[in-house]
């Protein structure tokens, strides 16, 4: 069964969704890649998790560095689940490109090179926004660049984070 809960940030509301142990994801309301039908096939509950995940979205949005993070199951392939624990290396307040993630991961797969927009992809597709770091990913030059909760949040996120170091 999967539930979903519902959290108001200062940057509007998030969509929790979890399996009744771990949480599966977290999306700003209407942001790109929300997933189709998940309020039809999900029951609104509260659940440990959901309050573990609340205590973590709380402490980040003012401005701490949250230390307990909820248990994760983000659903994706395999390349994306390599990408997005290579996301969660990224320290708060800094920024990685998606060229150095790409020869990050290249490098751990023993390969010469691997495409940055493949990784840009798995990025983008992030189901558990903020805890799964995909803000902190930046394009060549620091250029900002696609975010799927949009890039006024992205801004806005990275300044919160800037403020912290």
């Amino acid at each position: 069964m999967a539930y979903i809960h519902h959290f108001l940030s200062p940057l509007g509301g998030i969509t929790l969704a979890g399996d009744g142990h771990a949480l599966t994801g977290l999306w700003f309301d209407g942001q790109a890649h929300f997933p189709a039908g998940l309020y039809a096939q999900s029951e609104e509950k509260d659940l440990a998790v959901f309050a573990q995940a609340r205590r973590w979205l709380e402490r980040y949005f003012r401005g701490e560095i949250p230390e307990e993070t909820p248990p994760l199951r983000p659903e994706g392939t395999v390349f994306q689940k390599e990408v997005w624990a290579l996301l969660c290396t990224i320290p708060y307040g800094q920024t990685m490109t998606y060229g150095a993630l790409a020869r990050q991961l290249a490098q751990a797969r023993g390969l010469s090179a691997m495409s940055a927009q493949a990784v840009g992809g798995a990025v983008g597709r992030n189901p558990i926004s903020l805890i799964i770091p995909c803000h902190r990913v930046i394009g060549a030059r620091g250029a900002l660049t696609g975010y799927a909760g949009g890039i006024e949040k992205k801004q806005w996120l990275l300044a919160l984070e800037q403020r912290r170091k």
